[in-house]
């Protein structure tokens, strides 16, 4: 691929990771000797690498962090052609750890926050609805048992029915077959 600039470049692939679900994470660049001016730049994912352990040579020993790196290889490499192009020299595809959708490519608190705070009103909305549906599934399960217990009234009216009819026939029944002398 070509770009017209470096940030053309930057730009195409913090949106292609924000679309593919990783966070952008600007690595190297080099520039020229000469006029200071930047002839290549690295850009990868933010777990791209692994953290080096720091340990406090100026002062008190700082608390480690947990690292998000976790060695992903996930880069592109965007170096300026004689022409002025930006071209894409080594494009490193594959992740080795899940992908997420972010708002705008960058991992930020405020994008942190302001995602909990929608994944909670989110919950709270989705709690409101399963309130409404318990109440409408209990509603429904009361009715069935109402309706149960008057099909069975009805069931017991006809069985009752049934057995006098059924008494009544052999009565009957009897009553022909004494006046026959059966």
């Amino acid at each position: 691929m070509e770009f017209e600039s470096e940030d053309d470049a930057k730009k195409f692939y913090i949106e292609y990771a924000r679309r593919i679900g990783f966070v952008v994470r600007i690595m190297q660049r080099r520039r020229s000797g000469i006029d200071g001016r930047t002839l290549a730049r690295r850009l990868g994912c933010n777990k791209q690498g692994f953290s080096p352990n720091h340990k406090g040579t100026l002062g008190q020993e700082k608390k480690p962090r947990p690292s998000s790196r976790e060695g992903c290889k996930a880069t592109i490499l965007v170096k300026m052609e004689k022409t002025g192009k930006w071209v894409v020299t080594r494009f490193e595809k594959e992740h080795n750890h899940p992908l997420m959708i972010t708002t705008n490519g960058f991992n930020t608190t405020g994008d942190k926050d302001k995602k909990i705070e929608e994944l909670t009103m989110e919950l709270a909305h989705q709690e409101q609805l399963c309130s409404a549906y318990r109440e409408k599934l209990f509603a429904f399960i009361n009715n069935v048992e109402k309706q149960t217990e008057e099909l069975s009234s009805k069931i017991e009216v006809i069985v009752d029915n049934v057995r006098k009819l059924e008494a009544q026939r052999q009565r009957f029944t009897h009553r022909s077959a004494g006046s026959l002398g059966i």
